[in-house]
């Protein structure tokens, strides 16, 4: 399977992002708060939006590195999934954590998402 993460699989849409996180159900992966809802499409790809929030990281450069380091993480263990799903990883803590940490939590999101 190619480890890529092309537009396809990225969640956009305000209508379809507001309707996820309506019905998705969640968890804490920390320091990642993970949501993700069962797609009964089998035609639609697995789709992921990452988020860091500006109420805690004011520098637009520090937003966009968490979302990079979430990314490649999701990117580089998308293959742990069997089923479609929307996912949402939403950057929690208030201090900019290593690669290593970010990769853990996405991969207990991934594990736990796949059991269900």
């Amino acid at each position: 399977m190619l480890k890529t993460f092309p537009k396809e699989n990225k969640l956009c849409g305000q209508m379809r992002i507001e309707q996820f996180y309506r019905e998705g159900k969640r968890f804490v992966a920390w320091p990642l708060r993970v949501t993700w809802q069962e797609i009964s499409n089998d035609q639609s790809p697995t789709r992921v939006l990452v988020w860091a929030p500006k109420s805690l990281f004011k520098h637009a450069v520090q937003r966009n590195r968490l979302r990079r380091l979430m990314r490649e993480a999701y990117r580089l263990h998308q293959d742990m999934l069997t089923s479609n799903v929307y996912i949402a990883f939403n950057y929690m803590d208030k201090e900019e954590q290593p690669f290593a940490v970010i990769e853990k939590a996405v991969c207990k999101a991934l594990r736990k998402i796949a059991e269900k």
